[in-house]
């Protein structure tokens, strides 16, 4: 750890205290001696910290004011919890301070595990854990993806990616074309039914776990389109499937929702096509995301999956003939070249 890392030095004697209250309350005698290492570091400003000692382990997060702000997490844990959803215990908090004690969910995501062979079964625990939480009713003071928040992701595709990353902006031919393709899935997002939205439902953020899934970053949730989080579970930004068998993987979900009341689209066609345009929403937010970490945050790798998301938009292209303009907009900005760059 940094020696300059104050922060860090606050965190450890705040986790020190809750630690001896935690070990007192459950009659476990003295705190050990223990390590503190790194966890994980994500996108964001949060950063979280796994001790050890004796056998037991607990998971820490920093997460600094006034760049984040940890009572939406503890606000939808509770929530997710109360629906089944295995997300982590909160043995401490300091929300003032950005400090959160959690009980560990292991150290391996699905991202680290899954491959062609035992992806079916690890996608069914997710599945389970998806629609348990799109079951819960819709009564938490969450926001909406309401057309304010859709304009506002897609707008960072010409912000980020295009000005800041290609450096310059749509001519008067590409605004209108932008413009035109906005609108269209802007449109197609709220016609959805509603339920709750993980928003970031993909097997990085899964944590193979018991019972399985263990599920994280789960904070900015809404409440929003039906099809989100499936898509964004088989559209993931560090790995991709063949679409037959995101097909069935999809198919399978919308017979469960079916079953369980979940307001998908009744016929499976309608489901499908808004869940190609739902994930074309989310892949040009997510490429203007990825160019802004980089451009701003200075964390430049993430750009190295930006191809990913352009191939899922032109695979989606070439089967919607709605979204043609989108294709001839992409084809435009020449970003074939550019996205590997």
């Amino acid at each position: 750890m940094p020696e300059h890392d104050v922060r860090l030095q606050h965190l450890e004697v705040w986790l020190g205290e809750q630690l001896a209250e935690l070990y007192l309350i459950n009659g476990w005698g003295a705190v050990p001696a223990a390590t503190l290492t790194a966890a994980s570091s994500d996108a964001s400003f949060r950063r979280y910290f796994r001790w050890q000692g004796e056998g037991r382990s607990f998971i820490v997060m920093d997460a600094p004011p006034p760049q984040e702000n940890c009572k939406p997490f503890v606000d939808i844990d509770r929530l997710l919890a109360t629906a089944g959803v295995n997300v982590p215990v909160i043995h401490a908090q300091d929300l003032e301070r950005g400090f959160l004690l959690l009980n560990d969910l292991g150290n391996q995501t699905y991202l680290d595990v899954i491959n062609a062979e035992n992806a079916d079964a690890l996608f069914d625990d997710a599945i389970e854990a998806l629609l348990a939480f799109q079951q819960l009713p819709m009564d938490a003071p969450l926001p909406s993806y309401d057309v304010a928040l859709l304009r506002r992701e897609l707008e960072l595709f010409p912000e980020w990616y295009v000005r800041q990353h290609l450096g310059h902006g749509f001519d008067a031919t590409q605004q209108a074309l932008w413009q035109r393709v906005s609108d269209l899935l802007i449109d197609s997002a709220l016609a959805q039914p509603k339920v709750l939205v993980h928003r970031d439902y993909m097997p990085r953020n899964l944590m193979l776990s018991e019972p399985n899934p263990g599920v994280l970053d789960f904070q900015d949730a809404v409440y929003g389109p039906v099809t989100y989080d499936i898509t964004c579970l088989f559209k993931d930004a560090f790995l991709s499937w063949p679409e037959g068998r995101v097909r069935a993987w999809l198919q399978r979900y919308w017979n469960e929702a079916r079953d369980r009341d979940i307001p998908v689209q009744p016929d499976f066609e309608d489901f499908r096509r808004a869940s190609d345009l739902m994930g074309v929403q989310r892949h040009l937010k997510v490429i203007g995301i990825f160019a802004r970490i980089c451009h701003r945050d200075g964390k430049p790798r993430y750009l190295s999956d930006v191809p990913r998301f352009f191939a899922y938009i032109e695979t989606v292209v070439a089967c919607r003939p709605e979204l043609a303009e989108l294709g001839k907009l992409i084809a435009s900005l020449n970003v074939a070249t550019e996205a590997s760059s």
